[in-house]
């Protein structure tokens, strides 16, 4: 059974947010509003550019990717929405309520109830089993010990490590000690899970693993989820909408289906040409549409990636299928030819740039 869900809005709006890193930031802030660079903020005030005007929506009950290469401010930006870093300019509000005014009360409160926070490094604490990590939270909140062990051991359950309870963080690959951190987040119940860099640390096998875990967990639980990547085949695989960073800007944001079909400018579409088109790229985007009934023997939903489409017409035998929306109306055809067509990322004066 899923855990019961707080009621209310529990996206994220980020608003006009800067941060600068330096003894006199509230000053620079208006320096980088008339253009200056972070090199030049550096070069000349020995300041640094942490973020740069962000202006970011994350929906409630998807997962949000922020991804960019080390030093583009990503995890500064994760760390401002539970406000352990304070901004120097800016909004973060979240069910109409500005994190950045709150008092050490309120910020309290909000830490406890409303956000949980997985990290790269596990977190755990070495002194204490699975059991014990798990209940963490809920300890800290003061919740009968009856209760903390019921949600902890369901939550156990469901990241698959029942049997596991009893041993201890060293005794735990990897992989298994992420999951004990995915766990305890979970157990905590907060509608809001913050996750900084947290599978970045894991082999590729027991990353992809961990993936797998999150994206069957979120259909059930729901949360408002804001992962943080330096890794975009895992931005594009997670998320529901990826925000890609350089030097703490906003440089494209978007489904993973629109960065990869139309990157914003030369850097972004340098990253996506090694994408595997094939597992982003839904059908209705290179479909040919189609006035009135024109069935073919196989039938795609519009949403279906390139890659399925691709195995599900091999499997039948057929070389064309009818793309349908949800009540199964027929909106499109599409052959296997053009499937693989799409596949392939366009030479470099096809691409949009």
């Amino acid at each position: 059974m899923a855990e019961t869900q707080r009621s209310g809005d529990n996206g994220i709006q980020i608003r006009n947010l800067y941060k600068i890193f330096g003894h006199n930031a509230a000053a620079s802030v208006e320096l980088v509003k008339q253009g200056m660079s972070k090199a030049e903020l550096n070069q000349k005030h020995g300041h640094v550019l942490g973020l740069n005007n962000i202006n970011i929506d994350m929906p409630s009950g998807g997962i949000f990717v922020i991804m960019g290469l080390s030093g583009s401010g990503k995890s500064t930006l994760i760390r401002h929405i539970n406000r352990l870093i304070d901004p120097t300019a800016g909004e973060v509000i979240v069910g109409g309520a500005d994190v950045v005014k709150m008092n050490p009360r309120e910020l309290q409160q909000f830490r406890r109830h409303q956000t949980a926070m997985v990290f790269q490094k596990f977190a755990l604490l070495p002194h204490r089993n699975v059991l014990e990590n798990t209940v963490y939270g809920l300890e800290i909140q003061g919740l009968p010990r009856a209760r903390q062990v019921e949600s902890a051991m369901r939550w156990i359950e469901r990241v698959g490590l029942k049997g596991f309870e009893q041993k201890y963080p060293n005794q735990l690959s990897g992989g298994m000690q992420q999951r004990v951190g995915l766990a305890r987040a979970l157990t905590n119940d907060a509608p809001i899970l913050l996750m900084d860099e947290a599978f970045s640390a894991l082999d590729p096998l027991i990353r992809m693993d961990m993936q797998t875990v999150l994206l069957d967990l979120q259909k059930e639980i729901k949360k408002t989820i804001v992962f943080i990547t330096h890794d975009l085949d895992e931005a594009l695989r997670l998320g529901d909408r990826v925000a890609i960073l350089r030097d703490g800007e906003v440089i494209q944001q978007g489904t993973a289906q629109d960065i990869v079909l139309n990157p914003a400018d030369g850097y972004i579409a340098n990253f996506v040409k090694e994408v595997n088109r094939g597992r982003v790229i839904r059908l209705e985007a290179v479909m040919t549409p189609v006035n009135g009934s024109q069935p073919a023997a196989v039938k795609a939903h519009a949403d279906t990636t390139l890659d399925e489409a691709a195995t599900m017409l091999t499997r039948a035998g057929q070389n064309e299928l009818s793309v349908v929306n949800g009540d199964g109306t027929q909106i499109g055809r599409l052959d296997l030819q053009r499937i693989i067509s799409a596949m392939v990322t366009p030479a470099a004066g096809e691409a949009n740039q």
